[in-house]
Formats: structure tokens, sequence, C-alpha cells
């Protein structure tokens, strides 16, 4: 159809890259009162065209659409870590549970989240979070408490000039309760430091170098705390330093695994271990730490934090220097 413009002019082409639509639109001449002829001198109805212009989409604009990205599937084992995106909470996963999965962030809160597909970050990638499948149980003994695979007939090796030192006796007898005989096998020797006011100057005497690392462990290590500000005073590469949010070494010990359901709240001014025993009925800190230390069988009595902390220090005062 050829389109005109008032005056009989023709209309200008569409544009190629448009399509030209016709649109019929009807409209009445209102009568008047003069026996019904119009003011425009014709009565009846009138057909008006108008030329409307449509975006031009080309194919078919769901042919083209690109299948989704798949998001790949990641086993929720202990220990990942995982953000779910819309609360922004990030941690590590502790265990899985009726189609959801709890997760600990470095603060020691733990949440529950379902799994829902290509509900996480691993990595900052979206992913979707399953349930770890039935594994095959390893054979007796073949585990150590540490969950790492036990070196039959070990004979003790000459130990490293490398060292792991913890902050007191209890420490070094939880660490060597869990990863007792990692230590043995690396040749690691654990020393307990009795606290670290004196840090960096124990490092200087020390004396590090290439095959002669230090990995301690600090208790309470936060920001802002009195044991942060120590720890920024030690500046050599051959030291690390990792550490635990927890007031002392118990609170790292799961309330569950020595029969409890939450530690108590211990006042200011009250020393920690002694507020601790008074609360639980527990005796002496002796006897506390008795009860503590039976609790523990295997890194699963233990938090999040803790085995991480140390899980690095061995890493790093066992690996070969460049």
């Amino acid at each position: 159809m050829i389109r005109t413009e008032p005056g009989g002019r023709p209309a200008p082409a569409a544009p190629a890259s448009r399509r030209v639509g016709v649109v019929q639109t009807w409209s009445r001449k209102l009568p008047v009162a003069d026996g019904g002829a119009s003011r425009a001198g014709t009565a009846g109805p009138v057909l008006a065209l108008t030329a409307v212009r449509s975006q031009n989409y080309g194919r078919d604009v769901l042919a083209g659409r690109r299948p989704r990205a798949q998001v790949r599937e990641v086993t929720a084992e202990p220990g990942l870590v995982a953000e779910e995106p819309g609360s922004g909470f990030c941690g590590a996963v502790v265990r899985c549970e009726q189609g959801n999965v709890v997760l600990e962030d470095r603060h020691g809160r733990q949440r529950l989240f379902p799994l829902t597909p290509a509900g996480f970050l691993v990595e900052g990638r979206p992913v979707t979070l399953v349930r770890p499948g039935p594994a095959t149980a390893p054979a007796a003994g073949t585990r150590s408490a540490s969950g790492s695979v036990r070196v039959a007939g070990l004979r003790a090796r000459t130990a490293r000039d490398s060292r792991l030192w913890v902050e007191g006796i209890h420490d070094a007898e939880l660490v060597e309760r869990v990863w007792g005989h990692d230590l043995r096998v690396e040749g690691v020797v654990v020393e307990p430091l009795h606290g670290i006011d004196e840090l960096a100057d124990r490092v200087a005497e020390f004396g590090t170098g290439p095959g002669r690392r230090l990995g301690v462990l600090v208790d309470h290590l936060v920001a802002g705390s009195k044991e942060a500000r120590l720890v920024e005073q030690v500046d050599d590469a051959n030291v690390l330093v990792t550490g635990h949010p927890y007031v002392d070494i118990w609170q790292a010990v799961r309330p569950g695994s020595v029969g409890i359901a939450a530690w108590p709240r211990v006042p200011r001014g009250v020393p920690w271990k002694e507020g601790i025993c008074s609360a639980l009925g527990w005796g002496e800190p002796a006897d506390g730490w008795r009860r503590v230390l039976a609790g523990v069988s295997s890194f699963r009595d233990l938090e999040t934090p803790l085995i991480g902390a140390v899980e690095r220090l061995i890493d790093f005062v066992t690996e070969p220097d460049e």
C-alpha cells in the first residue's frame, strides 16, 4: 500500500531497518443540531489510516539465546569454606544434616542453610553444595586422630630444627592428643611458651633461618587484642603465627564433647579456668582439664578455627625451603 501525506504527496519510504505497520482507526463525526450535517460537511463514519513504526527484531529472538552456564557441584566436605550470598555469611562446612549444611565463621558462630541448587559461592563462583556420599570406612587403625593416614611401623625420625610453639602445657597436650602421630612422622617438636609477652625476644634468641622455622599458636588472637599487638612485633619470614578466637584452649573443644550444652560466661576480672570450674562444679582447674582432655579423641571434637590454625603451622614448618 502506498502511503500519502496531506496534500497528496507520496510519503517517504520507511528505512530498510524498520518494519512499517498499518493501524486502522475508526472515527465518527458527531451530529449537530441542524439536521445531522457534520461541521466538516461530511456525515457518517470515516476510515483513517495511521502508519506506525515497529522495531525490527530480525529472526526469532529466542533462537539465538545462549544456554545457561552449568553450575558445578561441590561436595560439602568438613572444612570447605563457602559463602551464602543472600546473607553474606561465610564459613567452613561443619556438617550436613537433613538437606541442610552447617557453616561456622571465624568467630565460631554457626548457621544452618538449605542445600539449594547454585545456593553458595566457593572462591567467588556459584556452586551447588551436595552432601558427601557414603564413604568406605577405612580399616580399623589406619587413621590417626587428626584424620591423616596412619604410618604403620613408624620409627621416630631425628627431630627437625624447626619448632612449633604453643602458649601453655594444656595447649601442648591437646595438640599432641590430636596431631601427635603426624608430628612424630614429620619430626616436629612442640614446646610450650607459657605466655607470649616476650615473643619477639624469644624468636630472636631462637635464631631462625633456612630449615629452622617457627610456628606459633596463640590463644585469643583477635583484632585489637593484646595478643594481636604482641604478634605484630614479630617480623620474620621464617616465623608463622596463627591463632584461634577463644579465650583459652579449653574453649576450642566442642561443648558436646565434654558433656555440656555450652561454655559458661565468666565475669570480667575472674580467672577464666577458675570461673569455668566453679560454674560447672568441676573442682580445681587441674580436675577440669582432665575432663576436657578426656573428651577429645579426634579432630572432630575440636572447633574449626583451631583445626585450621594447627594444620597451617604443621604445613609451614615441614615444607621444603626454596
